[in-house]
């Protein structure tokens, strides 16, 4: 039987690999975090401080340890992690359309 989980979060549901939500660093979190919101590694470098080789290093760990195979199914598995919720993504401000003054 396929739960409604395994419908939602396909890579997690049985006969692949374990993934764990604690096998990611801090850093790792914030870095998917980021990503989810559609920053680029430039702009996730310049958050948190750090160099965009590094953020780049971060990512290709992230791919690993979620067996993902980019960054969009990552943030996929991070959301069904629990790894990053709603509150993590910042929804832009839009102005409101032409004509509706």
């Amino acid at each position: 039987m396929v739960t409604t989980h395994a419908l939602m979060c396909p890579s997690l549901s049985g006969g692949g690999p374990t993934v764990s939500p604690a096998s990611l660093t801090c850093q790792e979190v914030q870095v998917l975090r980021l990503a989810a919101n559609g920053t680029t590694n430039r702009g996730i470098g310049r958050q948190l401080w750090i160099r965009e080789d590094t953020v780049k290093s971060r990512m290709r760990s992230i791919l690993r340890k979620l067996h993902a195979a980019d960054r969009a199914q990552a943030v996929a598995i991070g959301f069904c992690l629990g790894l990053i919720t709603s509150a993590d993504i910042r929804i832009p401000r839009t102005s409101a359309p032409r004509g509706s003054e």
